[in-house]
């Protein structure tokens, strides 16, 4: 099972001006990077659950995720 770990701060893929484009609130955007480390895959999107079921699949042991507002 994933475990959730509450984190001070990761980096915005989406921003607040491209809130009215997308009034549904179905906007995903995903960030892949590789490095000496392994594969980093940063998230984001107007409904939370659709990330983290996404994420979820990867079957990673941990999903880094911060509270907004």
């Amino acid at each position: 099972m994933t475990e959730y770990r509450m984190v001070e701060h990761i980096p915005d893929l989406i921003q607040p001006e491209e809130y009215e484009e997308h009034p549904e609130g179905r906007l995903v955007r995903i960030s892949i990077r590789v490095d000496g480390d392994g594969v980093q895959v940063l998230g984001d999107a107007f409904r939370p659950e659709v990330l983290e079921q996404l994420l979820e699949r990867l079957g990673p042991d941990a999903i880094e995720q911060m509270l907004c507002g």
